[in-house]
């Protein structure tokens, strides 16, 4: 046995556990309001923060130490630890889009579901989201919510041929794969004499949605549980999007032909998915997140994706570009174009009849 072989491994092993500890830290930062509460930038002791919070000194020094050991915190000397302005967008700030604490809202949820996984490994047979909970359809809104909230009306649809001009003369549109309905609302909110739909299989995010709407006050969205009122297939949709959900889907090819159906024949369909390559290979060399986004399908996309006896489990990695335009054509649509708006994590799609 090489020893420096040894002692790599073991950097490599103990790496993903110290990884495992700042993520439950961050959690718990984000849970008790800790990076808001450091958000302005003021170097803080775990005194003053106590004082600031109401919350144990002792407990919290031991967080700050661990935090600024991570690098998520700078310490800046005498026991004081300070947020920098761009922590505080990534885990302070739910209005800016590149706010990322929101994914770690449903970790304990996420980590949970491994009790269940070895008889998903012996059956073959995954889990449904709604194994997470509530918490969960939390946790992928609060993660997906502020892009949408920030880019997609103002940005990222006005770069899609036709479409603004459609919802604002009126028209009917359709979310497949909503969720609690953050961006369906915000499309609703900015062409109200368009009428929008959204369809889900979650019953923990269409009650979240149902909130929403609430909160919005709009009254020209609906949401719709798919297993019991079908996407229609009359064609009676100018626009379709789709959102970081065609990869979780069991028959990801046959929504693709109910959304064909569902489309009007001068329609419009949207899809965001994640960015992808054919192979093992290809995907670690282009993508530094690939080891989270493989363990991610384990616990939750390909999982989803094989909750059903012959679900086709694409995993968060598996719908890449050419599958996703092949399986279009397959569906009936002759037009598929990619559309890049600069994300980090998400390929678009501009699909058409």
């Amino acid at each position: 046995m090489d020893p420096e072989r040894l002692k790599e491994f073991l950097a490599t092993v103990f790496g993903a556990l110290g990884g495992a500890m700042t993520a439950t830290m961050i959690h718990l930062g984000d849970r008790m309001g800790l990076y808001r509460a450091l958000a302005d930038g003021t170097p803080r002791t775990s005194g003053e923060l106590a004082e600031e919070t109401g919350l144990d000194e002792r407990w919290l020094r031991e967080w700050l130490y661990q935090q600024g050991a991570a690098g998520v915190l700078e310490h800046r000397g005498e026991g004081r630890f300070a947020l920098c302005e761009e922590g505080g967008a990534v885990l302070a700030d739910e209005n800016h889009p590149a706010f990322g604490a929101g994914f770690f809202g449903h970790l304990p949820q996420t980590l949970g579901v491994a009790e269940r996984l070895p008889e998903a490994f012996r059956s073959g047979i995954g889990l449904p989201y709604d194994a997470f909970g509530p918490e969960g359809a939390v946790g992928v809104e609060r993660g997906l919510a502020p892009w949408f909230r920030a880019l997609l009306v103002p940005f990222a649809l006005p770069r899609v041929p036709g479409v603004v001009k459609t919802l604002a003369g009126g028209a009917a549109a359709a979310d497949v794969g909503c969720g609690a309905g953050v961006a369906m609302l915000e499309m609703a909110k900015a062409w109200p004499a368009s009428e929008f739909h959204g369809y889900d299989i979650s019953r923990f995010a269409l009650e979240r949605a149902e909130q929403n709407r609430d909160g919005a006050g709009v009254t020209n969205a609906f949401f719709h549980d798919a297993r019991e009122e079908p996407i229609p297939d009359d064609g009676r949709y100018a626009f379709i999007t789709s959102f970081d959900c065609l990869h979780d889907m069991t028959n990801p090819a046959g929504m693709m032909a109910r959304i064909r159906g569902a489309l009007r024949d001068d329609g419009t369909w949207l899809i965001a998915d994640i960015k992808a390559h054919p192979s093992y290979e290809e995907n670690v060399e282009h993508n530094p997140m690939a080891a989270m986004m493989y363990g991610v399908s384990l616990l939750t996309c390909m999982s989803s994706a094989l909750s059903e006896p012959g679900g086709a489990g694409l995993g968060t990695l598996g719908l890449h570009e050419g599958l996703a335009r092949e399986m279009a054509r397959q569906a009936g649509f002759a037009h598929f174009e990619p559309l890049d708006l600069g994300h980090p994590i998400n390929a678009f799609y501009v699909v058409r009849p």
